[in-house]
C-alpha cells in the first residue's frame, strides 16, 4: 500500500477549489444558522441557483464573465427573497421545512425535459468555463508546490477559489464585529428581547439570508468551473448535508470553522477511501467491494461526527458558552 500517495492525494483534497466551495458554502450556513439561527437544509439549491444562473447567462445570453456573476448573484437574491418573505414571521422550523423543498423543487425544474434548451435537462449544461480561463495570466506549463502539482489551469482556479473564500471570511468576521452583527446574534440568542429594543427582526433575518445565500451562490459556480459542467444530479440533499457536517465539524458560531470542518471533511474522505481501497488491492480486506468502500467511508465520517456531538459538540473551534449543538 503506497502510503506517499495516498496522504499527498489527501494533501491535494485539502486545497482543492471543490474543498473550497464546500468552505464557501458551509460559511453561509453559519451566517444563516451559527450567526442568525436560521435553519436553512436546502443551501445545496442556492448552489445550484448561482451555478445555473451562471452556466445560463454565459450559453444563453451570451453574458461576459463579470455580468455572469451578477446575473448569478441577483437569482441567489430573489431564490432568498422567496423563501423568506413566507417564512422568517414564523418559527424556524418552517424555514427548514420550506428550504429543504424549495432546493428540491429547483433541481427537478432543471431536469425538466421542456427547459432543455435552456438546462440541458438532466444531462446538465457544460464549456460555460471559457471565459474564467480566458482570464488566466499563468503561463502554459506545470508547477509544483511540494508534493503538489499544478498545471495552469488548476492553479489559477485554486488561487482565485481560496482568495475568494479568505475574502468572504474576513467580510463575515468584520460584519460579526459590527453593530449589525452583535444584533444578528442577539437574535439568535432572544429575539423578542431584540424586538423589545425597537429592531425590525425581519429585516434582520432577510439580511443575513441573503448574505449567507449569495455565498452559497458563488459556491455552486466554483464547484462547477473545475469540470466545466453542471448537473443537477450533484444538488441532492446530501450536498446540503455534507456542508452540516463540514460547519457542525469546525463550529457554528465560527468565521474560519466551516474552513476548517470542509478542510477535515475532505481529508478523511480521501484517506478512508486510499486506505480501504489499498487494503482491498492488498487482498487483507476481502469482504468488501471498491464500490462498497467508497459508500463505507462516508459512514466512518458520520460516526465521526456522531462521536464529535457526544465530545465536542461546539465543533473544534466553538466556543461551548456561545453556542453549541442540541
Amino acid at each position: 500500500m503506497d502510503f506517499a500517495t495516498i496522504f499527498t492525494n489527501a494533501l491535494t483534497q485539502i486545497i482543492s477549489p471543490i474543498t473550497a466551495s464546500y468552505a464557501l458554502a458551509a460559511l453561509g450556513l453559519a451566517v444563516h444558522f451559527g450567526y442568525a439561527g436560521l435553519l436553512n437544509f436546502g443551501q445545496a439549491g442556492f448552489m445550484a441557483v448561482g451555478a445555473y444562473g451562471f452556466a445560463i447567462s454565459t450559453l444563453t445570453f451570451g453574458a461576459p464573465l463579470p455580468l455572469a456573476l451578477l446575473m448569478a448573484i441577483a437569482a441567489s437574491v430573489l431564490f432568498a427573497l422567496l423563501l423568506g418573505i413566507p417564512t422568517l414571521r414564523l418559527r424556524a422550523d418552517y424555514l427548514a421545512i420550506v428550504t429543504i423543498a424549495a432546493a428540491e423543487i429547483v433541481r427537478y425544474i432543471v431536469t425538466t425535459n421542456s427547459l432543455t434548451a435552456v438546462t440541458g435537462s438532466a444531462n446538465g449544461l457544460a464549456t460555460f468555463e471559457r471565459g474564467f480561463f480566458a482570464l488566466n495570466p499563468i503561463p502554459p506549463g506545470d508547477y509544483s508546490v511540494g508534493q503538489l502539482r499544478f498545471n495552469e489551469r488548476n492553479l489559477w482556479i485554486t488561487i482565485i477559489a481560496w482568495g475568494l473564500v479568505l475574502v468572504c471570511a474576513l467580510a463575515v468576521w468584520g460584519l460579526m464585529r459590527s453593530p449589525w452583527g452583535r444584533v444578528l446574534k442577539g437574535i439568535r440568542e432572544d429575539e423578542n428581547a431584540v424586538q423589545s429594543l425597537g429592531k425590525n427582526i425581519f429585516v434582520y433575518k432577510m439580511e443575513a439570508l441573503v448574505i449567507g445565500g449569495i455565498f452559497g451562490s458563488l459556491a455552486g459556480i466554483l464547484f462547477t468551473l473545475p469540470t466545466g459542467a453542471v448537473q443537477p444530479a450533484n444538488y441532492g440533499s446530501e450536498l446540503t448535508f455534507f456542508l452540516w457536517t463540514a460547519l457542525l465539524l469546525g463550529g457554528m458560531a465560527t468565521v474560519f470553522g466551516s474552513v476548517l470542518g470542509a478542510m477535515i471533511f475532505w481529508v478523511v474522505l480521501s484517506l478512508t477511501q486510499g486506505i480501504l481501497l489499498g487494503l482491498i488491492d492488498a487482498g487483507v480486506i476481502t469482504f468488501l467491494t471498491s464500490i462498497q468502500a467508497g459508500q463505507l467511508r462516508y459512514i466512518l465520517v458520520g460516526v465521526a461526527l456522531m462521536l464529535l456531538m457526544i465530545f465536542r459538540p461546539q465543533g473544534i473551534l466553538g466556543n461551548k458558552k456561545e453556542l453549541a449543538f442540541s
